[in-house]
């Protein structure tokens, strides 16, 4: 029977450790949150008007 390396073992309770005992950086900045979510909305927005205005233009070329 192989043996167990247990020097990675004890990497991956580290990892796991390290990533457990790190704060939330989206709860301590709420306000860059809802600053993305605007900009990101406003460019949805955008390029779906943009969109429109392409298929209003191709419908009256047909036509």
């Amino acid at each position: 029977m192989a043996a167990v390396d247990m020097s990675l073992v004890a990497r991956s309770e580290a990892a796991a450790h390290h990533l457990m005992k790190r704060k939330n950086w989206a709860q301590r900045e709420p306000g860059v949150i809802v600053v993305f979510a605007i900009v990101g909305a406003v460019a949805i927005l955008l390029l779906a008007l943009f969109i429109q205005k392409r298929i209003n233009q191709r419908k009256a070329a047909r036509l």
